[in-house]
C-alpha cells in the first residue's frame, strides 16, 4: 500500500532550476507555492480598544493540518437553521428566540440575540448558495414545505 508523503520547505532564496530538478528526480512533485510579503497597514482597534484581527468566518474552523479552513458542523447547522427561518420570514428577534429554544449558543457560548442574528446576515448571504445546492437542502425544503403548508 502506498501513501502520500509531503513536507513544507521554508525557503531562504528562490529555488534554482537545478534544485527543482533534484527534487523531481527524487520523486517529489510540486503541489503548491506560497508567497508572502510585508505591507504597511493602518492600525485598527476594536470597540474595546484592543487590536483588531482577522476572524474566522462563521461556519468554518481551522482544519487539523492548520493550513486551511473547513466547515464547522455545529455552526453550519445553525446557518442551515437560520436559512430555514429566513424562508419562513421570521424576524431577527424571533430567529434568536428559536435558536435559544433549540439549545444553540453563539460562538462564545452566549444565548442568541436579535443583533447576533443580524450580524450573521452577510455570512448567511455568502454561504447560502452552497447550502441550497445540496441534496440535504432538497430533503429539508420538502419537509419544511409540508410544515408551512399545514400551519
Amino acid at each position: 500500500m502506498k501513501k502520500i508523503e509531503w513536507f513544507r520547505e521554508t525557503l531562504s532564496a528562490v529555488p534554482t532550476a537545478e534544485s527543482l530538478r533534484d527534487k523531481q528526480a527524487a520523486g517529489w512533485r510540486p503541489t503548491a507555492i506560497e508567497w508572502e510579503r510585508e505591507v504597511d497597514v493602518p492600525t485598527q482597534t476594536t470597540a474595546g480598544g484592543g487590536q483588531a484581527h482577522d476572524e474566522i468566518p462563521y461556519g468554518l474552523r481551522i482544519a487539523a493540518d492548520c493550513r486551511h479552513l473547513e466547515d464547522d458542523p455545529a455552526e453550519m447547522e445553525i446557518l442551515r437553521t437560520l436559512t430555514e427561518m429566513v424562508v419562513q420570514d421570521l424576524s431577527f428577534p424571533g430567529m434568536a428566540d428559536l435558536l435559544n429554544q433549540q439549545g444553540f449558543h453563539t460562538r462564545d457560548g452566549r444565548p442568541w440575540s436579535a443583533v447576533d442574528v443580524f450580524k450573521l446576515t452577510p455570512r448567511l448571504i455568502d454561504v447560502t448558495p452552497r447550502m441550497l445546492s445540496g441534496s440535504e437542502w432538497e430533503a429539508r425544503k420538502k419537509q419544511m414545505s409540508r410544515v408551512l403548508w399545514n400551519s
